[in-house]
């Protein structure tokens, strides 16, 4: 079988995966071993979540002070994608309310385009506004880039947030395992919560 055909299919398969546990997650029959699944799943990534906040920092000493006057920090530690022609990408995340667990959220999303391979990153969304607090509160979830202006955070050589970010709504930061990117669109993906 040709190499293309075969990451064709891959990333197919990875496509209906990705949908389908989506799907299979609104099933409401849980059992106890279920439940206790879950917890331990949760707990892991409430972990996740404060290490990449604490990596964010450190890499990025101005997000703290960002975080700070956020109505809302929005954390996906690991966004699993890939793709080879259609992609596709999904992750889970919570809902920081001064500094308080408010909720746990997913994020899907997915592109066409002549792209190949598979990577994951953290994304933090910074929410500064209580509108854009609501939109992700929303029952509806959020589309990014759809309602709220939404800021890619660049930095600079020494550190430092190098786009102007003070009139958007939203902040988000994207990091992979060498440290933040820039230049990265969001726009497309999808934020739902997740039911308790």
């Amino acid at each position: 079988m040709p190499r293309s055909s075969f990451l064709h299919r891959t990333a197919i398969v990875l496509f209906a995966a990705i949908l389908g546990g989506t799907a299979l997650s609104a099933c409401t029959t849980t059992t106890t071993a279920d439940r206790e699944s879950r917890l331990a799943q949760r707990q892991q990534l409430d972990q996740d979540v404060q290490q990449t906040l604490d990596r964010l920092y450190r890499s990025v000493p101005e997000a703290r002070s960002l975080a700070e006057r956020a109505k809302g920090v929005l954390v996906f530690p690991g966004v699993l994608g890939a793709s080879f022609i259609v992609g596709a990408s999904h992750g889970d995340g919570s809902l920081l309310i001064d500094g308080s667990k408010a909720g746990y959220y997913t994020t899907t999303s997915g592109s066409i385009g002549f792209q190949a391979g598979a990577q994951s990153q953290a994304i933090v969304y910074m929410l500064m506004t209580e509108k854009a607090l609501n939109r992700v509160r929303s029952d509806n979830g959020w589309s990014v880039g759809a309602s709220a202006g939404v800021a890619v955070a660049d930095i600079g050589a020494n550190g430092q947030i190098t786009n102007n970010t003070a009139n958007k709504e939203v902040v988000a930061f994207v990091m992979n395992n060498q440290g933040i990117q820039g230049g990265v669109s969001l726009n497309g993906a999808k934020i739902s919560k997740v039911s308790p």
